[in-house]
């Protein structure tokens, strides 16, 4: 299976969200290079918040380019199998903690986002960290920090906001 089937095959499953699930799964049939970084219409990204449930926070990165708090996340790549694949090995690559795993294998919500370099339509997870990680700052970052819940708004935009919230619910 290609990661583009799988991406069809997660957004069919995927039961919430609707509208975007759709305007997603349409990209992906007009695009067969629609996951990838050099389809200039843009392109479905995977991203995982990072939680520490036990102390009820979340792990954000300072992003270098758009210099903001985010979750971890990014493009797809050739080696990746699956979304939640890519999610993983995003999350794993951004905080530095290399025994993440995540909480469900289904995506815990969609966010379509315009970046300099085109539309994101991002499939987002979340991940847990184990007890006691300790989190590395990556060249994609400017910063990296542990926040709690109620700090996420002063920090970040919405769309973390509701991931965060989508995120709790799932708990």
């Amino acid at each position: 299976m290609t990661l583009h089937n799988n991406a069809v095959q997660v957004l069919e499953g995927y039961g919430d969200q609707r509208e975007l699930r759709q305007v997603y799964l349409d990209h992906l049939q007009r695009h067969p290079d629609g996951m990838w970084k050099g389809c200039a219409e843009g392109h479905i990204t995977a991203s995982a918040l990072v939680i520490d449930p036990g102390r009820g926070r979340v792990l954000l990165t300072l992003h270098r380019k758009l210099r903001m708090w985010l979750q971890m996340g990014g493009h797809c790549e050739r080696s990746d199998t699956t979304l939640a694949e890519a999610a993983l090995r995003e999350a794993t690559e951004e905080s530095g903690i290399s025994s993440l795993r995540l909480l469900r294998s289904d995506p815990v919500r969609l966010d379509r986002h315009h970046t300099p370099c085109a539309w994101h339509l991002d499939v987002q997870y979340a991940a847990v960290a184990p007890d006691g990680a300790v989190a590395a700052i990556s060249d994609e970052s400017l910063d990296l920090r542990w926040f709690a819940y109620d700090e996420v708004a002063d920090v970040a935009d919405e769309s973390v906001v509701r991931l965060v919230e989508a995120t709790r619910a799932r708990l």
